[in-house]
C-alpha cells in the first residue's frame, strides 16, 4: 500500500489493518507526517505539528501488538485536534497571540479516552482567534486555505481540522460547534461533521455559560469513522456539568440498517432563509435520495421566526464574559474582529441576556412539537458554497440581501435547541466546490441520526474523491 492511500484510509479500516498488523503504526504516522509536510504549507491547516509525541505513540502501539496486549478501537490511527482543545505537553493556543507560548498542563477528557484508544495525535490544527467566527484566519498563524479551492475558505471554526482531514493530514479531527463550527467546515471540505446532542461529549474547561451552546464532536471521511469515534469520546465526565449519563448506545451498531419506514422531513429554506440555487439544487437532489434507503420525505419545516437577533446577543456575550478582561493589554494584538465582537457582547444588558436566552425554549417547543410527526429533518448545511479567502460573510445570497449569519442560517439554530446534526456532502459545485446536507434529529436521537447518514452514504458515496493537490 502507497503512502497516499494510507494517508486517505478511512479510520475504521486503517485500525483494522494495524490490528492485524497488515499495517505498522509506525508506517501509518511517517506517512501522515510526511503528507503535513508536503501539504500542510499551502493549506496552513496544522498549527503545531506533534512529531515526537506521535511517533512515540505510534512505537508504544507496536509494542503492545508485538506483546499481544489490548490496543483500543483507534489502534495507531493518526488524527489532529482542535487548537481550542487541550492536549497534555502540547503548544495549545486557541489562536491568539495570548496564549502563544501556553502549553497544556492536562488533556481534555475526549482527548484522554482518544489517547487511551490507540489514537495517535500528530497536530493541532488553525482556528479563528478563540473559535468566534466561521472562517479560519488569525494574527497568530494567519489564514487556512480549503483544499478543493486555495483561493476559498474551508470555513470555521474547526477550518484547520476540515481542511487537514480532506487533504489527508489524519484519518479524522475533533472539533467544537457552538454555531455550526464542526458542521461548517465539514461541509466545505467535503467530508462528515457530526455535533452530537449536547452533553454527549464532554467539554472541559470551558468558560461558564458557553457549555450550553458548545458541542465537541469528529469531524471524519466517513460516517462510521463518526460513530467509531463516538464509541470512544461519549459519556459523562465530572467536568462537565452538560455532560450525559451513558445511554447505552452501541455508537458503531447506529451506522447500520437502513430507513424503511423513517418520517424524513426536508426544508430548502427555512421558509425564510435565503439559498443560492446550485446549492437548492445539490441538496435537494441528495434528500431526495433517502427516499431511495425506504423513508417517507415531505416538505415541511418547524414554524419559527429567524433567531439571528437572539443568537446574536447570546454567542457574543458569553465571548465577552470570557475574553474582555484582555482588552486593555492585548487589544492591538488581537483580531480586530474579535475585538469588536467584545465590545459588541458587552452592550445588551441582564435583561436582553434573558429574553434572547428565552427564544431557545420557543425555538424549543416549535421543534418538539414538529419531531412528533417527523422523525428526521433534512436542510442545506450552509446557504451558500465556501466564502472567498479574506471574505467572512456573504451579503446577499440568491439575490437577496442577508444579515451576517445569512450564510449560517441553517447550522446555529440547531445549537440553540442542543439537538444532534450531521453533515454529510451532498455534491460539488460546477467550480468543484463542495456542498454539504444536514441531517438533524431530535434531542438525544443520535443513532437515529448517524444511521440515516450512512443510509444516505451508501447511496452516494464520497470518500474515494479527493481534494486536486499537487
Amino acid at each position: 500500500m502507497n503512502a497516499a492511500d494510507l494517508c486517505f484510509m478511512p479510520a475504521t479500516e486503517l485500525a483494522a489493518a494495524i490490528r492485524a498488523k497488515r499495517v505498522s503504526p509506525v508506517e501509518a504516522v511517517e506517512a501522515v507526517l510526511d503528507r503535513i509536510a508536503e501539504v500542510n504549507p499551502a493549506i496552513n491547516a496544522v498549527v503545531t505539528v506533534t512529531e515526537d509525541l506521535a511517533r512515540a505513540a505510534a512505537r508504544e502501539v507496536e509494542a503492545r501488538l508485538g506483546r499481544g496486549e489490548p490496543v483500543g478501537p483507534f489502534a495507531g490511527v493518526p488524527m489532529t485536534i482542535k487548537d481550542l482543545i487541550m492536549v497534555k505537553g502540547v503548544r495549545t493556543t486557541w489562536g491568539s497571540r495570548i496564549f502563544e507560548r501556553f502549553v497544556a498542563p492536562e488533556d481534555a477528557p475526549l482527548v484522554e479516552r482518544l489517547r487511551a484508544a490507540g489514537a495517535v495525535i500528530v497536530g493541532m490544527t488553525n482556528s479563528p482567534e478563540f473559535g468566534y467566527r466561521a472562517t479560519t484566519d488569525n494574527p497568530l498563524f494567519g489564514a487556512t486555505r480549503n483544499p478543493w479551492s486555495l483561493a476559498h475558505t474551508p470555513g470555521g471554526s474547526t477550518g484547520g481540522g476540515g481542511a487537514a482531514v480532506a487533504a489527508g493530514m489524519g484519518a479524522l479531527t475533533i472539533g467544537t460547534d457552538a454555531g455550526g463550527s464542526i458542521r461548517i467546515p465539514a461541509s466545505c471540505c467535503g467530508i462528515v461533521g457530526l455535533k452530537p446532542t449536547l452533553g454527549r461529549v464532554p467539554m472541559a474547561p470551558v468558560y461558564g455559560g458557553l457549555e450550553t451552546l458548545s458541542h465537541a464532536g469528529p469531524m471524519t471521511r466517513t460516517v462510521r469513522d463518526a460513530a467509531l469515534a463516538m464509541s470512544v469520546i461519549a459519556g459523562p465526565d465530572p467536568r462537565d456539568l452538560m455532560s450525559l449519563p451513558d445511554d447505552g448506545t452501541d455508537w458503531t451498531a447506529a451506522a447500520d440498517g437502513g430507513l424503511a419506514n423513517v418520517r424524513a422531513a426536508w426544508t430548502p429554506d427555512w421558509g425564510y432563509a435565503p439559498v443560492d440555487p446550485e446549492v437548492r439544487r445539490l441538496t435537494e437532489s441528495a434528500a431526495r435520495r433517502f427516499t431511495d434507503a425506504g423513508a417517507r420525505l415531505e416538505e415541511a419545516s418547524p414554524r419559527f421566526t429567524d433567531p439571528s437577533e437572539a443568537f446574536g446577543a447570546l454567542f457574543p456575550a458569553w465571548v465577552a464574559a470570557r475574553l474582555a478582561g484582555y482588552l486593555a493589554e492585548w487589544r492591538t494584538k488581537m483580531d480586530p474582529g474579535l475585538v469588536r465582537y467584545i465590545e459588541m457582547g458587552q452592550r445588551p444588558s441582564a435583561v436582553d441576556f434573558v429574553q434572547a436566552a428565552n427564544v431557545r425554549r420557543t425555538l424549543n417547543d416549535a421543534f418538539r412539537e414538529f419531531f412528533k410527526t417527523y422523525d428526521l429533518l433534512l436542510t442545506p448545511t450552509l446557504a451558500a458554497p465556501p466564502l472567498p479567502l479574506g471574505q467572512h460573510v456573504y451579503e446577499e445570497i440568491g439575490g437577496k440581501a442577508v444579515g451576517q449569519l445569512g450564510w449560517l442560517a441553517f447550522t446555529f439554530p440547531i445549537n440553540m435547541l442542543g439537538y444532534p446534526a450531521i453533515t454529510v456532502p451532498a455534491g460539488w459545485t460546477a467550480a468543484g466546490l463542495p456542498v454539504g446536507l444536514q441531517i438533524v434529529g431530535p434531542r438525544f436521537a443520535d443513532a437515529a441520526v448517524l444511521r440515516a447518514a450512512a443510509a444516505f452514504e451508501a447511496l452516494q458515496p464520497w470518500a474515494d474523491r479527493r481534494p486536486p493537490l499537487a
